[in-house]
């Protein structure tokens, strides 16, 4: 067992088709030399690995939930090993797998999105599973097939800060007001962030850290199709990721959402180089922390 090895896992899937869209995005960030560079750069060993895919045959929503029960095992491995996992992926309902991996015992969640990911199958309008992925974290809809999950159970509304949310159609608005999520609206007030994490804390002592590329504004580039005004900057997310790690035990982060064909400056792959690196600082100074 190795306390300062990296695992990045790669879920390079959109819809559960792999090497598309979303998903290619995934798989060139996780194979990225100048990226693993980066970790390295922050005193890991990084060791690769990829979901492989599910059977073609499969139904979409059936094809999704087979690659969480996969990344599951894959993140609770590298967890066994001591190692710190960094997944890589295409659509953010990766999350499943992910907070299954590390269990979600008194777990939070701090979740960077321009989107709510909070649509329910009663409420949805467009039939994107992946719009679902915070909804079903928290125990909203799909309750047969996120218990085929092993290790899964939900985490508590309340236990989740939501950080550069705007881009909401008006139900989506609505409910995200009547839960209990907290949030952090747009361009991501150091001040409003540092209070909600704070709140958190004094539930929580761990959390589960997951960056939605499209969280960041349109100024610093087009991360997928999905992309919206009113986000915060690079320096404003290392920033946040700062804080993040200043006040929990980062179980397992995930960078997700990138579509390459919309970055046609690269500008959002040089951000996602940055960010990763944030996350490996973090944890490499809380591996540290836990030695001493």
């Amino acid at each position: 067992m190795d306390d300062m090895t990296l695992a990045v896992i790669a879920w390079p899937y959109h819809d559960g088709r792999p090497d598309v869209g979303m998903g290619l995005g995934a798989a060139q960030l996780a194979e990225d030399e100048r990226l693993r560079a980066a970790l390295a750069a922050e005193g890991w060993r990084v060791a690769g690995e990829r979901v492989p895919p599910a059977d073609a045959a499969l139904a979409e929503i059936a094809r999704v939930v087979e690659l969480d029960r996969r990344l599951a095992h894959r993140v609770s491995a590298a967890r066994r090993r001591r190692a710190f996992p960094l997944v890589f992926a295409g659509n953010c309902n990766s999350c499943l797998g992910t907070v299954a991996g590390i269990g979600s015992d008194r777990l939070g969640v701090v979740w960077f999105d321009a989107h709510a990911d909070f649509d329910t199958p009663e409420d949805n309008l467009s039939g994107f599973f992946d719009v679902m992925g915070l909804a079903i974290l928290t125990g909203n809809g799909w309750s047969a097939l996120r218990q085929t999950i092993p290790g899964f159970a939900p985490v508590a509304e309340r236990h989740v800060v939501l950080a550069a949310v705007r881009d909401l159609e008006p139900y989506q608005r609505a409910r995200l007001e009547r839960s209990e999520i907290r949030t952090v609206p747009g361009g991501v007030d150091q001040a409003d962030l540092c209070a909600a994490l704070a709140d958190l804390r004094r539930d929580v002592d761990r959390v589960y850290l997951h960056v939605d590329l499209d969280a960041l504004d349109l100024s610093v580039g087009r991360a997928n199709e999905y992309s919206a005004d009113g986000g915060p900057t690079v320096e404003v997310m290392l920033a946040a990721i700062g804080e993040v790690f200043e006040r929990f035990v980062v179980e397992a982060a995930a960078i997700t959402a990138y579509d390459p064909t919309f970055d046609t400056d690269g500008e959002v792959a040089s951000a996602a180089r940055r960010l990763s690196a944030a996350i490996a600082r973090g944890a490499a100074a809380q591996t540290h922390r836990r030695r001493h």
